[in-house]
């Protein structure tokens, strides 16, 4: 990140500066535990107890070195990921990679709008019903994008990961075993069956996901214009290390918060859910029953402020993110800083981002269900990106004197190569029937 204070100010002014400094990582973050992210690990913790926690550790440091190297080719580079890959790999090869990411998008779109929509009318107690308030969140979050600014916006997104807290707090009136947890928090868990490997691509898919490396790089590049720098690419040549240092920090934090809250949501679900035989969650009531430990029969209430939180924090994200791939893909302009009448085209995409999503919930797809599979496509979705992203910031000509090093190769490489072995081994067990 390229905006005042600096990193080293920040610090000086304690907690409350370093909250100030903290910008796309954290918000990257936050995203990060949207409606599927919310709707995966309250299934997989229901289903699989403790089994999964392990993952939350394992996928923090491969979370942390992706998004740090979508940060850092964003930062050298002065453009966004979709123009970055456009440069250095056949076109047709880039296109399909973005019109997988739209896709994935468009579906993750629709299912957190379904979510959205069951915790608002979980919320009226079944007065409303969900159908009823899917057009009218779309329509919100089309005209918060459309007619608010863009520092307004950043505001509205780094306080709605407040919401996120709920789930941390009900793990410890949860009463979980603590012998267990400890065993599944370090010892990995594996089972070869389809519905458990199924399981683990969700969980990567929904934590590496695919809209969050565009996001980041896109927000990384606003974060330099907004600081004043009318033509950000010409800064690429003249990356300076602090920024690098700042923009690690936030990424570092951001992906902490996000695996802390999935720690803690699979944590809860397993305690209270799996503990008492409740192995399906198929309905946001049931997603809510995790949370009775702290807020008794006004579980439903925590449950439904925090997934609408998490909801219209992420779908602005996943829209704007699949916006930012097209435009850069097309060499277009526009962003989140610009105003519609300025460049109609990038706001055309997000609302038919989100219009696509609005469809969707009209072909009575449960919005629990579809949370999972939204997961399930992104974790599809994301080793063929990553592929691209890991050689763009391998190469010397592009990224100077900022390519990756041994430690950022060794985690990104690994990330990509489970994400893929899991993907692939999903499809044998589902073609096997096992």
């Amino acid at each position: 990140m390229a905006s005042d204070p600096t990193l080293d100010t920040a610090r000086r002014k304690g907690l409350i500066g370093v909250l100030q400094r903290l910008g796309p990582g954290l918000i990257t973050g936050a995203s990060d535990d949207d409606p599927s992210g919310i709707g995966t690990y309250s299934q997989v913790g229901s289903q699989f107890g403790y089994g999964l926690l392990w993952l939350a550790l394992f996928t923090f440091p491969l979370m942390s070195a992706v998004q740090e190297l979508c940060a850092r080719i964003a930062l050298q580079t002065g453009v966004g990921l979709g123009a970055s890959l456009r440069r250095k790999f056949p076109r047709w090869l880039v296109g399909i990679a973005i019109l997988g990411l739209f896709a994935a998008n468009t579906f993750n779109v629709g299912a957190d709008l379904g979510a959205v929509a069951a915790a608002g009318s979980l919320l009226s107690r079944g007065a409303l019903h969900a159908i009823w308030l899917v057009v009218p969140v779309a329509l919100l979050i089309i005209g918060m994008q459309a007619f608010a600014s863009y520092s307004t916006i950043f505001k509205i997104f780094k306080w709605l990961t407040l919401a996120l807290f709920a789930y941390v707090i009900t793990a410890f009136f949860a009463h979980p075993a603590l012998l267990e947890v400890v065993k599944a928090t370090f010892i990995p868990h594996i089972e070869l069956s389809r519905n458990f490997v199924m399981a683990l691509v969700a969980v990567l898919g929904t934590t590496i996901s695919p809209y969050l490396f565009f996001w980041q790089a896109s927000s990384e590049v606003d974060e330099l214009s907004a600081a004043g720098a009318s033509h950000p690419e010409s800064r690429r040549h003249s990356l300076r290390l602090s920024e690098l240092r700042a923009a690690r920090a936030d990424v570092v934090i951001g992906m902490a918060f996000s695996n802390l809250v999935m720690y803690f949501i699979i944590l809860t679900s397993a305690a209270v859910l799996h503990a008492h035989g409740k192995t399906t969650v198929q309905t946001a009531d049931q997603a809510a029953a995790a949370l009775a430990p702290l807020a008794g029969p006004f579980a439903f209430v925590v449950f439904s402020v925090g997934l609408i939180g998490a909801g219209l924090l992420a779908i602005p994200i996943l829209t704007g993110s699949a916006a930012y791939a097209v435009k850069e893909f097309f060499g277009l302009g526009g962003s989140l800083a610009s105003k519609p009448q300025q460049h109609p085209t990038f706001y055309l995409i997000l609302t038919v981002a989100t219009l696509a999503g609005v469809a969707m919930n009209f072909g009575h797809l449960d919005p629990i269900r579809a949370l999972f599979i939204a997961a399930v496509i992104n974790g599809v979705v994301a080793p063929p990106l990553l592929v691209l992203i890991v050689l763009l910031g391998s190469d010397h000509a592009v990224m100077k004197r900022y390519v990756s090093g041994p430690v950022s190769l060794a985690l990104t490489g690994i990330a990509t190569g489970f994400m893929a072995v899991a993907a692939i081994t999903m499809v044998a067990t589902m073609l096997t029937g096992r």
